[in-house]
C-alpha cells in the first residue's frame, strides 16, 4: 500500500502524516505551498495544486499510489457561499481529475466528506440516509460524492465527518475546541448559537478510520464522528466545565441572530454501527480528549 494525502498541511492530513509514520506505510504528503508539518521528512513531501491537472497527473504518475486520501478542500462554509466558483473548482472539480485518474489506474480514491450534505431536519443519520444540502460549500460536496458514485472503474470511499477537532502545526484555521478554551480563557465575551448540534470529532479518531478503510480496502460511504451530539452551547459550556473556566461572559444567540451568509443544517450527528461493524470504530469523548490536548 502506497498512500497519497492531500491537504497534507491541515489538521487531519498532519494526522494522517503521523500515522502512516507510526506504522510505516509508504506516503507522499502533498498540500499548496510550503510543508508546514514539522514532523513530514522532506523527502515525503511535495507541493501541489490540485486543480492543475498537467502538474496533478505528473505527480500522481511519479508516485503510483494504490490509494488517495483527499482532504483537501474550501472549507469555509460562508466563504465559500461568497467565492462560488473557487469553491467549485476545488471541491468539486479537483475530486473529478482525481476520479479520472483513479479509475484509469487501478487506485482506490477516498474522498473526505461532511454532515452538512444533509439538512439537519432528521440526525442522527445513516449512511443510506438521502443527502439534502443547504448551501454552496454542502452542495460542492454532494456533487463530488456523486462523482466517485458515477465514475465507471473506480475504487472508492467516502468519509462524513462533523467538526473536527485538534491540535497540528502551523494550521491556517483554528477549530471550535481550541478557539473556545482560548475565548473561556481570555474571558471575552463570546457568542454561541444553541440550536446548532453536531457531533465533534478528534482527529486521530478520523485519521485512524480513513486509514483503516484503505487497509482494510472498504468501499463505499462510512460516517466517521465523535460519540455524543451536542449543542455548540452545550459544547463550549463542557470545555468550560472540565477546564474550570467561567461562561458569565458568554451568551446563547439563535442561528438567525448571527446572520451568516450561508444556512447550517440545525441537527446533525451519525449512525456510528457501520464504522463500528466493519472498522472496530471507537472514537472518544470529548473529555478524553480535552485531557489529551492538555
Amino acid at each position: 500500500m502506497k498512500i497519497l494525502i492531500t491537504g497534507s498541511n491541515g489538521l487531519l492530513g498532519q494526522k494522517l502524516v503521523e500515522f502512516c509514520l507510526a506504522q510505516q506505510v509508504p506516503f507522499l504528503a502533498t498540500s499548496l505551498g510550503a510543508n508546514r508539518n514539522l514532523m513530514c521528512p522532506v523527502k515525503n513531501y511535495q507541493t501541489l495544486d490540485i486543480t492543475d491537472e498537467k502538474n496533478l497527473f505528473l505527480v500522481l504518475k511519479r508516485f503510483a499510489p494504490t490509494h488517495i486520501i483527499h482532504t483537501a478542500a474550501i472549507t469555509n462554509v460562508d466563504d465559500c457561499e461568497i467565492n462560488a466558483a473557487q469553491c467549485d473548482l476545488v471541491n468539486r472539480q479537483s475530486v473529478q481529475l482525481l476520479a479520472k485518474f483513479c479509475a484509469q489506474n487501478s487506485c482506490h480514491l477516498q474522498l473526505l466528506s461532511t454532515d452538512f450534505v444533509f439538512d439537519g431536519q432528521a440526525g442522527p443519520y445513516k449512511e443510506t440516509d438521502q443527502p439534502n444540502p443547504l448551501s454552496v460549500y454542502a452542495r460542492s460536496k454532494q456533487l463530488a460524492e456523486q462523482i466517485l458514485q458515477s465514475e465507471h472503474n473506480l475504487k472508492y470511499s467516502i468519509v462524513r465527518t462533523i467538526l473536527v477537532y485538534g491540535f497540528a502545526e502551523n494550521l491556517s484555521r483554528s477549530n471550535l475546541i481550541l478557539w473556545a478554551k482560548t475565548a473561556l480563557q481570555s474571558k471575552e465575551p463570546i457568542q454561541i448559537v444553541d440550536d446548532q448540534f453536531r457531533a465533534p470529532t478528534w482527529a486521530s479518531d478520523l485519521a485512524w478510520a480513513c486509514l483503516r478503510i484503505c487497509q482494510l480496502n472498504e468501499e463505499g460511504i462510512f460516517h466517521i464522528c465523535g460519540p455524543e451530539t451536542l449543542s455548540i452551547f452545550q459544547i463550549v459550556q463542557r470545555i468550560a466545565d472540565f477546564y474550570q473556566l467561567e461562561m458569565a461572559h458568554v451568551s446563547k444567540v439563535s442561528s438567525a441572530m448571527l446572520q451568516q451568509a450561508a444556512p447550517r443544517p440545525p441537527r446533525t450527528g451519525f449512525v456510528l454501527d457501520k464504522a463500528q461493524k466493519v472498522l472496530g470504530y471507537k472514537p472518544h469523548t470529548l473529555e478524553q480528549t480535552l485531557n489529551l490536548l492538555l
